[in-house]
């Protein structure tokens, strides 16, 4: 009797999701909560559209009335069919909402094409908030909404859980606010993916910059949302070309993007820069625009030319002091100094080796795919 009344008593409550929320912090629980608002409103406006009767053109009609061209409504639909199934009352208060961030039709078309649920949480709770503290950021509503055009969970973010915490971060270590609403514009992202322990601070100071220095605040963001892996990886790569690991870091307190190539790149361009067109490694430290320069269009192109005007004995010369202003140079600039200042047939012929040169693809570069869809990072 027992086992058989049993099956009839009252189940406990789980309570485990709710508990666990509770220890999630930092960019965990704003995923969590982004994850969980994005579902309820998801369903949400599933059973507003199967009650309210709303439709693909009572949808469009809405889009329309708030500012988006037809185009912009048939990319956004087309990217997000389920946006056809909401409450038109639902959509237009969402859209009213994002109006106060002050997005416009182009902008939330673009949105949508790269992260397809955007509309499909619930995007006006809290955004007040969010919207006051996000303005301490930057110095205008302009700055503001192009940094939510590049990454729109910045509406999402919990202030005191997510944000508040990266402000103050990147506070002790003497990025002011505004200063980081700058990086913000380069790296929307930083936001939940910084983190500054004990060893990048200590890089940070290796580099010698200034806290006043222009590149000091982007610098201080490349470390901070780096893994300390791959900032070891980088600088042992460049050290294996004799630079010590003080040089590493000067040049990238110049340079901070520096840390940001990959190591096949960096590798790359090295190894032609020594190996081929015989320059000491060290010239990279005062012109480090021959390790961000691309291998296939730049400096192998110009510098056979170059060898060319040699074999040809051609002026101007792409050697020497002329070298580096040449591989400097823009492609316009580069084609009117040293290809189209000879006679006619003579310059046909110098075009063709260098566009001969520029088309020959490296090994499986011309089998990748470059088809992108998402934001681009």
């Amino acid at each position: 009797m027992l086992g058989r009344a049993a099956r009839f008593l009252p189940r406990p409550c789980v309570l485990l999701p709710a508990l666990r929320s509770a220890s999630y912090t930092g960019a965990a629980a704003a995923a969590a909560s982004d994850a969980s608002e994005e579902a309820a409103g998801q369903g949400q406006d599933q059973a507003h559209g199967t009650t309210a009767g709303g439709g693909t053109a009572a949808a469009a009609e809405v889009l329309q009335r708030w500012g988006c061209s037809e185009e912009e409504v048939g990319r956004i639909l087309a990217r997000q069919p389920s946006v056809a199934r909401m409450d038109p009352l639902s959509l237009q208060c969402k859209l009213q909402s994002l109006r106060r961030a002050g997005l416009q039709g182009g902008d939330l078309a673009r949105i949508v094409s790269c992260r397809p649920r955007f509309l499909a949480g619930r995007i006006g709770n809290g955004l007040d908030a969010r919207l006051a503290f996000l303005r301490t950021l930057f110095q205008s509503d302009g700055e503001l909404l192009r940094a939510v055009v590049r990454n729109p969970s910045l509406l999402n973010y919990d202030v005191d859980r997510t944000m508040r915490p990266c402000v103050e971060l990147y506070e002790r270590v003497g990025v002011g606010r505004r200063e980081l609403g700058r990086v913000l514009l380069s790296r929307p992202t930083a936001i939940c993916r910084s983190a500054l322990d004990e060893e990048k601070r200590e890089l940070i100071r290796r580099t010698g910059l200034p806290r006043e220095a222009a590149t000091y605040k982007y610098a201080v963001s490349v470390l901070a949302v780096s893994h300390l892996e791959t900032i070891r990886e980088k600088m042992a790569n460049l050290e294996k070309f004799g630079f010590s690991a003080d040089e590493v870091l000067a040049l990238f307190g110049r340079t901070p993007n520096l840390l940001t190539l990959s190591v096949e790149k960096v590798q790359r361009n090295m190894t032609y820069i020594v190996g081929t067109m015989k320059l000491p490694a060290r010239v990279v430290l005062e012109q480090p625009f021959l390790v961000f320069a691309n291998l296939e269009s730049v400096l192998k192109p110009r510098f056979q030319l170059g060898g060319k005007l040699g074999e040809m004995e051609l002026q101007p010369q792409v050697r020497g002091p002329h070298l580096i202003r040449a591989l400097r140079m823009t492609e316009a600039r580069f084609l009117k100094r040293f290809i189209d200042c000879h006679d006619k047939k003579l310059a046909e012929e110098l075009r063709g080796f260098y566009l001969g040169v520029k088309g020959v693809k490296r090994l499986a570069a011309a089998s990748k795919s470059t088809a992108h869809k998402g934001f681009p990072f």
